[in-house]
């Protein structure tokens, strides 16, 4: 097998993937703590995994990306303005040198959401470039992407840029109305039958027009009244958020090409893929994970003379 060319990390808020790579593909993995609230210095979190690596094959240059360059992180990466795409991030990255080692963070993106208000996102970038690697017709012409989670993220690619974004808060949402709110606190542990993300979507949909807050208290009410179990309730919520939040993604972006595609969790992909099959969207769905490594890949190749790592 070929000699190893670089390192390259997804360090998110709650986990380090790195990958030691070489022309063949991936040669060699680690894990690791996130980038926030690090009990160690993050160089030495990073030496610690990768120094076998360099024992065996000498100094490598390394390419993180993800919230290791927030202010929360490790170092703070400025934000790559839109529109931007993988030459864009190669040349805005924070230079570091560690043990004599170079390493690069990639930086975020900035853009405007629809309505011109200012946005973010940290780690998506890379997942898109990736996805545009895996996927190359998504670098053609105008494609939205969404990054279901947390912060659910739904971008704009344009020739393989990225030119605007939006995000919605449907994961936190859901987690805090789930455990910190009235809503969650009052069905029993019996079955109740049927599929409550459905009916959750359904009524989204149903209920568009007067909008989610007005429709988020029937998750409680019907616990009371019509005898929901928990689970069931709950599943409905995540019906009433995801759609409503699909609903309002398509109405801003429209649908591009008639396609979405979804990166990130497979089982939180397939609940945004039930949404949008009923808005009549078809989707296409990729592991976040392979996107990012892919996306680290396809930033480091931007660099000057930087031979071909194959994915």
């Amino acid at each position: 097998m070929t000699g190893p060319l670089f390192i390259a990390g997804d360090w998110g808020t709650s986990h380090l993937r790195l990958y030691l790579c070489g022309e063949a593909g991936v040669i060699d993995r680690k894990t690791g703590p996130g980038a926030v609230g690090a009990a160690e210095p993050h160089a030495a979190i990073l030496m610690s995994r990768i120094q076998p690596w360099i024992d065996r094959h000498g100094p490598l240059p390394v390419l993180l990306c993800g919230m290791v360059g927030s202010r929360n992180g490790w170092v703070e990466a400025p934000y790559a303005p839109c529109p931007a795409g993988a030459a864009d991030l190669r040349r805005l990255a924070v230079a570091l040198e560690v043990q004599g080692l170079k390493v690069a963070i990639v930086p975020g993106v900035a853009g405007q959401n629809p309505r011109g208000a200012p946005d973010v996102m940290r780690g998506e970038e890379a997942q898109i470039i990736g996805a545009i690697r895996l996927a190359p017709e998504l670098g053609q012409g105008r494609r939205l992407v969404c990054h279901p989670g947390t912060h659910a993220k739904w971008a704009v690619i344009e020739d393989g840029r990225i030119t605007g974004f939006q995000t919605a808060m449907t994961g936190e949402l859901f987690a805090l109305l789930r455990d910190h709110s009235t809503l969650g606190r009052v069905g029993g542990e019996a079955a109740t039958p049927g599929d409550g993300f459905a009916l959750g979507l359904a009524r989204a949909e149903e209920t568009a027009e007067a909008g989610l807050l007005h429709a988020l208290f029937e998750t409680r009410s019907r616990q009371l009244i019509d005898g929901w179990g928990a689970a069931f309730a709950m599943d409905f919520l995540s019906g009433l958020l995801i759609g409503a939040d699909v609903g309002g993604a398509l109405a801003q972006f429209g649908r591009e090409a008639g396609e979405v595609a979804l990166i990130g969790d497979p089982a939180l992909a397939e609940r945004y893929g039930r949404a949008l099959a009923r808005r009549g969207v078809a989707v296409r769905s990729l592991s976040g994970e392979d996107c990012a490594l892919a996306g680290l890949v396809a930033i480091f190749e931007t660099g000057k003379d930087a031979p071909h790592v194959a994915r």
